[in-house]
């Protein structure tokens, strides 16, 4: 018999834990809560989980404040974050210091559960050879999206080849309309993979999209063999670039 994926879900309204705790039970996870960060480090210093789902705002040690600490003890710990809308940025901030990866409020159980399954596709993968790395200059959300500055001063924006190496196959795409405005932080484009499930990619910064590689949808091929080229999915005349990345990380080589 299969291990089961041990998850471990910090809120601080037991209600709220209890509710995501059982979304998430089934015959293939065996989900534990706790009430707060410490009583998660106590938790998992005990009998370490494989996932740790948290709220981000908590009083006490923050959701942050914990992934701090988790991935000070165990570098391979995979949390996801849990966010309400004024605290998108402190998401992506959660990312860029290792978060596998972060739900907004509401969300449904369809939703943490796609995320869930991610993750444990990220476990399976492990370290691995790493994706190659782009010759331009390139920011990303780890393993997420990522953005390219380009001569005209729009922004090239893509998914990250770890996040297509845990959805697998692929059966839809969902991009944005040209002219819509996109949040750092905020979905950008859905990915539906070949059991229905919908992925959310964050967009990696705030603008206008100017353009949509339509031509995407009808061959996904340069998703895996052209990431960073023809792979592009929108192009973002962004309203705060150099504020906002200071938020990502170079992916790239950078100047």
């Amino acid at each position: 018999m299969a291990e089961k994926t041990r998850i471990l879900i910090v809120d601080d309204e037991l209600p709220v834990g209890k509710s995501i705790a059982s979304a998430l039970a089934d015959k293939e996870h065996a989900v534990d809560t706790a009430q707060s960060g410490a009583e998660a480090l106590a938790k998992d210093q005990q009998a370490p989980y494989h996932l740790i789902v948290s709220d981000l705002m908590m009083p006490g040690m923050t959701g942050l404040e914990l992934l701090q600490e988790l991935r000070r003890r165990r570098p391979e710990a995979l949390v996801i974050m849990i966010t309400g809308f004024p605290s998108v940025r402190t998401a992506v901030e959660a990312m860029k210091l290792g978060a596998f990866d972060y739900v907004t409020k509401p969300f449904t159980p369809a939703e943490l559960r796609a995320v869930v399954k991610r993750a444990k596709a990220r476990r399976r993968i492990g370290a691995g050879a790493a994706p190659a790395a782009p010759t331009e200059a390139t920011y990303t959300i780890p393993e997420n999206t990522w953005a390219r500055v380009e001569a005209d001063g729009t922004v090239k924006v893509g998914m990250h080849p770890m996040f297509l190496n845990t959805i697998g196959h692929i059966g839809d795409i969902e991009l944005p309309t040209a002219e819509a405005t996109v949040i750092q932080g905020e979905a950008c484009v859905t990915i539906i993979d070949s059991t229905d499930r919908s992925h959310r990619l964050w967009s990696p910064v705030s603008g206008r999209i100017v353009a949509v590689n339509e031509s995407i949808k009808h061959d996904l091929g340069p998703l895996a063999n052209d990431p960073f080229g023809k792979g592009w999915l929108v192009a973002i005349a962004p309203s705060n670039l150099k504020e906002e990345l200071k938020n990502l990380l170079p992916l790239g080589p950078v100047e």
